[in-house]
């Protein structure tokens, strides 16, 4: 299965070229599972529909800001439950609408995705620590002691080297918890730089920004550490203009991923 996360930077800047854009690169990549940042869904538009089509079954997170901007999980399959984790941390995350979206995917190989979008603000690391274990304890509460592969994905606003990316893979525990998830990038990379929010995109506005890889794909470990899904690729994706036109601030992460022999397969 091909896995994306983007950040689709809403409706901004030249939307109608930006658009066009998308929607070609997203047929040309044909990905199976999708989590989009800054995804519009609105009662007279919906961007994800708009730019993918027929042929995906959509979950819109609840917890929206007022422009209707949100995050989107796309799946070539159905998808039984959803939930959602509220990520306010009070006092300094009540400006934004920072969330974890959580599916089951009834796919060939049943999993469990996550797009998780935390507070993006740099001094906001704190929360994004707490932000991160809430979202972590609920991809926990929801497996309820199943054995079904996990991946999370989003635009985590941290760098690799941050605490709340420590915490993701296995390098740091908070809260008195902790969990090991597989940087896909990393996996397949290594220390290759792979960013994603970067002056060299001419989309973005923030030049002096002061992190650079910050979109992810996170593959869960099981207690053996273990991945139940092979990684075969990771790349970064929406890098090079489409027809001349670039498709987002952000440039996005797509990864190839396969069930490891005699992993389950099958409905939920």
């Amino acid at each position: 299965m091909r896995v994306l996360t983007l950040n689709l930077w809403e409706t901004r800047g030249d939307w109608p070229r930006r658009r066009d854009a998308l929607a070609a690169g997203l047929a040309r990549l044909d990905p199976d599972l999708i989590a989009f940042q800054e995804s519009a869904k609105r009662d007279d538009y919906d961007q994800a529909a708009d730019l993918l089509g027929d042929g995906y079954h959509l979950a819109h997170s609840a917890k929206r800001e007022p422009d209707g901007q949100g995050v989107t999980i796309a799946s070539r399959w159905p998808l039984r439950e959803v939930r959602e984790a509220d990520l306010e941390v009070p006092p300094r995350t009540a400006d934004s609408a920072c969330t974890t979206l959580l599916a089951e995917v009834d796919g060939p190989v049943p999993l469990l995705f996550a797009n998780h979008f935390p507070s993006w603000r740099p001094h906001l690391e704190y929360e994004r620590e707490q932000q991160a274990v809430i979202a972590a304890r609920e991809v926990e509460a929801m497996l309820a002691g199943r054995d079904l592969p996990v991946v999370v994905a989003g635009d985590m606003d941290a760098a690799p080297e941050s605490a709340s990316m420590r915490f993701w893979t296995g390098r740091q525990s908070l809260e008195g918890t902790s969990v090991c998830y597989q940087d896909v990038w990393e996996y397949v990379r290594g220390t290759a730089p792979g960013h994603t929010y970067t002056p060299a995109n001419p989309l973005m506005d923030a030049d002096d920004w002061p992190f650079r890889r910050i979109d992810y794909i996170l593959v869960r470990r099981n207690d053996d550490g273990e991945m139940p899904l092979r990684v075969r690729d990771c790349a970064r994706v929406f890098v090079d203009p489409i027809e001349g036109v670039q498709a987002s601030d952000h440039y996005g992460i797509s990864a190839v991923l396969e069930p490891r022999s005699g992993a389950a397969t099958g409905p939920l």
